[in-house]
């Protein structure tokens, strides 16, 4: 029997960050996935444990438990300068749900997407899979977002999706520029996907928030990167009531309710502590600085990343190959769009050891 498949389907390919993760042997050392290498801080686990003691396994509304989406809305104010009100925030199974779901309630058949080239992995795909026309948005030699550019792209777009700090080259983008995005956005119809998952890891910028600048921006961000919580799925979008409830139709009969446990975890993550947090970015930003100075030691030139936890270099796909023989996973470019093929990103949250015997083999694998 030959099976039918749909054609937004069979267009996809599988996500070249997955292939080489899976591909990884067991002595690898593995820089491909962006995975925290940092445990789930206790007392957001202890949350999660007494939760199940108190029998909370049960669906809760779509839209998230009424304390999480206060905390989320607390915290917009808090830490970003942007008024949600609780009823404008959707919890999510992790932002790639967020994302997913934006791309199904937004996009019809035919329209165009915009997102960074290179970008993540996931923004082209989802856009394809709702029936749109992803476009790559090109990116000065500092891997930041050139403005004159998409300006002259965002006619019959319906979407940009902003990445800051960005995924896979670590680039934060300015409140200038952003703001002149989400403006000329206004003039032009276009909608803002902001995703932030990584706002809390630059090192000497300042993360900026779409949403200051406008109302045509539906922020998508998670817990998973901040508190380390890439298995708890757990993430959310904000937006004006009316994206919203066109959203949580689609979140009702793909997902129904965020993971009852994931979110009472992820509302004393968002409410406690929040020590771990500055205590991951800053021994990110030494890895960073141990790393790249490895890198450069080596002959490697690329623009050192201000945010996030990856470093995207230059890099041939025959070397690319020689590292991964030498047990040093990484990801090729291309997997992050069309413009970047003799790139690798390499993410540093892994740690400082793992780091230093990577560095060791990517030298011999240079031949150096």
């Amino acid at each position: 029997m030959t099976e039918q498949f749909s054609s937004r389907v069979k267009g996809l390919e599988i996500s070249g960050i997955r292939k080489i993760f899976e591909a990884a042997g067991p002595d690898s050392i593995n820089l491909g996935l962006g995975q925290p290498d940092f445990d789930t801080p206790q007392h957001i686990k202890d949350a999660a444990i007494a939760a199940i003691r108190a029998g909370k396994t049960g669906y809760t509304p779509n839209t998230g438990i009424p304390e999480l989406r206060d905390a989320i809305s607390a915290k917009f104010r808090k830490e970003n300068e942007v008024s949600y009100t609780p009823d404008q925030i959707l919890v999510t199974a992790g932002a790639s749900e967020a994302l997913h779901i934006v791309m199904q309630a937004l996009v019809s058949e035919g329209d165009r997407v915009l997102c960074a080239d290179p970008g993540f992995v996931s923004y082209a795909a989802l856009a394809t899979l709702a029936g749109g026309r992803p476009v790559g948005v090109p990116l000065d030699k500092t891997f930041h977002i050139d403005i004159d550019q998409v300006q002259t792209l965002m006619d019959r777009s319906r979407l940009l999706v902003l990445n800051s700090p960005a995924n896979p080259t670590g680039a934060v983008e300015s409140g200038e520029s952003i703001k002149a995005l989400v403006e000329y956005a206004t003039d032009k119809g276009v909608t803002i996907v902001s995703d932030e998952v990584y706002e809390h890891f630059i090192y000497g910028k300042k993360h900026v928030s779409a949403a200051r600048f406008g109302d045509n921006v539906i922020t998508i961000n998670a817990a998973s990167k901040t508190y380390a919580m890439t298995g708890w799925r757990l993430g959310y979008l904000a937006a004006s009531p009316e994206i919203v409830g066109q959203c949580l139709k689609v979140h009702q009969y793909c997902q129904a309710c965020a993971t009852s446990i994931s979110q009472y975890a992820a509302l004393a993550a968002y409410t406690g502590d929040q020590a771990p947090v500055r205590q991951m970015r800053d021994e990110y930003r030494a890895r960073r600085d141990l790393f790249c100075k490895g890198l450069s030691a080596l002959g490697f030139s690329f623009p050192v990343p201000e945010g996030a936890f990856y470093a995207f270099v230059p890099m041939k796909s025959n070397l690319i190959q020689r590292i991964i023989d030498a047990g040093v996973i990484l990801t090729p470019g291309s997997a992050f769009g069309a413009n970047a093929p003799d790139y690798a990103r390499m993410s540093y949250a892994a740690s400082r050891e793992n780091l230093m015997q990577a560095l060791d083999r990517i030298r011999k694998a240079t031949g150096d």
